[in-house]
């Protein structure tokens, strides 16, 4: 996560809340989390588009979830050991012209939605 957060430019890191966030123009765009609050999740957090949110996370409740504090503000909680799946589901959604018409997460892991 480091190595691909920090390729990006003028990208930065630094702890914030005691976790390595990263920034743009003093804006984070990604933070991880390491049991946050002994809530259990080793996840990445992030901010997704309006309306990503609520269909991942009924989609798999295993892998997304809504994160304390930003997940009010759109960001997804994604489980580190589940984050290659939501990769590969936001490859599939950048070539979909209108994401909300496209089944979710079609990953025998993830299990098929459709």
């Amino acid at each position: 996560m480091r190595r691909i957060c920090l390729s990006l430019p003028e990208a930065s890191e630094r702890l914030s809340h005691g976790e390595p966030t990263f920034f743009v123009w003093n804006k984070a765009f990604v933070m991880f989390a390491d049991n946050h609050h002994g809530n259990g999740h080793v996840a990445v957090w992030l901010p997704v588009p309006h309306g990503l949110q609520d269909q991942l996370i009924q989609a798999a409740p295993e892998t997304f979830f809504k994160p304390p504090y930003v997940g009010g503000r759109g960001w997804l909680g994604i489980e580190i050991h589940n984050l290659h799946a939501y990769m590969i589901e936001m490859r599939r959604l950048e070539a979909a012209p209108d994401f909300r018409r496209q089944p979710l997460i079609q990953s025998e892991r993830l299990g098929a939605r459709g």
